[in-house]
């Protein structure tokens, strides 16, 4: 069975986000899509808050499950049994960071191999923190966040807003 992990802080989780998982789903016998701890970042959601989210939306995906950690992607994979990580590339920006991880993982963890799959032209665009700046401003989520969790965003940008 090969399994493959996609990592990311989903901090929310994109359509661009969930465009990779359909994608890697058609691949892969099974994707665990695991919500990182990232401390470099200032999140928006909780981990816990993150980790629904991302269950809530990817549901509709049979072989697709949600997890979270805080271990170094090659460790949690290990973990896992996964053999693969999943990682998206928006542009030749996103290509030099993730190869420098690719090649990272691979020594700590040699039997692992990181599968790169382009975004969808319709996504490139995307990302977390430009949700988080849409809403911030009010602007309609439709196009870039799950219709499932964009109250949720609205609610929590509104939030920020008025501290």
């Amino acid at each position: 069975m090969k399994i493959a992990v996609y990592p990311g802080s989903f901090d929310p989780i994109t359509l661009g986000h969930l465009n990779m998982i359909k994608r890697a789903a058609k691949v892969f016998d099974k994707v665990i899509v695991c919500v990182m701890v990232n401390n470099s970042k200032n999140a928006m959601f909780t981990l816990e808050e993150r980790l629904r989210q991302v269950t809530l939306v990817t549901q509709r995906f049979p072989n697709v499950e949600t997890d979270c950690s805080d271990m170094l992607s090659a460790e949690y994979a290990r973990s896992v049994g996964a053999n693969v990580i999943v990682r998206g590339l928006r542009a030749v920006s996103d290509f030099e960071k993730e190869c420098q991880m690719a090649l990272i993982n691979k020594k700590l963890n040699p039997d692992l191999e990181t599968f790169f799959m382009p975004a969808s032209e319709k996504y490139m665009y995307l990302s977390s923190s430009g949700v988080r700046e849409l809403a911030a401003f009010g602007a309609d989520l439709k196009d870039f966040a799950p219709r499932e969790i964009i109250d949720e965003i609205m609610l929590r940008a509104a939030e920020k807003k008025k501290k």
